[in-house]
């Protein structure tokens, strides 16, 4: 049985919309800023994304698609620093998946009614926060017995 991801992990998750995703093609990193919603009974990050933009070109071309995403609370005062690095697989929408996920990114972003939405997922297999309210460099980790 897989372990349940912590509640203060997914509680940061749910407080957050906007994501740092990473890439890479030939050594060569590319990071893009997207806003995400998340679906915790998929455990699946959430996100629109062009085809031709470089990170979904990078990843469909190379067809390497594990890429890796951060999330961050931006703060100066150290002792309140929290973030979550996660990585997993990368994979654009279609079904019924494309359906439910298509639901749950307009019902946060309705603006996004007036773009022509490419859904992408990212399924997670390792989330790490970062929390420093529980002590200077606590650490929160989940992986996937999927891995």
């Amino acid at each position: 049985m897989e372990q349940a991801i912590e509640t203060r992990v997914l509680t940061f998750i749910r407080e957050h919309h906007i994501f740092t995703l990473a890439v890479s093609r030939d050594n060569r990193p590319w990071c893009a800023t997207c806003y995400y919603v998340y679906l915790e009974d998929q455990n699946m990050f959430v996100f629109t994304s062009g085809h031709d933009t470089k990170h979904v070109t990078d990843v469909v071309e190379t067809g390497n698609y594990y890429a890796a995403g951060a999330i961050a609370l931006e703060t100066r005062m150290t002792g309140k620093i929290r973030g979550i690095q996660f990585a997993g697989l990368m994979k654009e929408l279609s079904g019924n998946e494309l359906k439910t996920a298509k639901s749950a990114y307009l019902k946060a972003f309705p603006v996004a009614r007036l773009a022509k939405l490419h859904l992408w997922g990212l399924e997670p297999n390792i989330l790490k926060m970062t929390d420093n309210r529980l002590g200077f460099g606590k650490k929160i980790l989940w992986q996937s017995n999927k891995l």
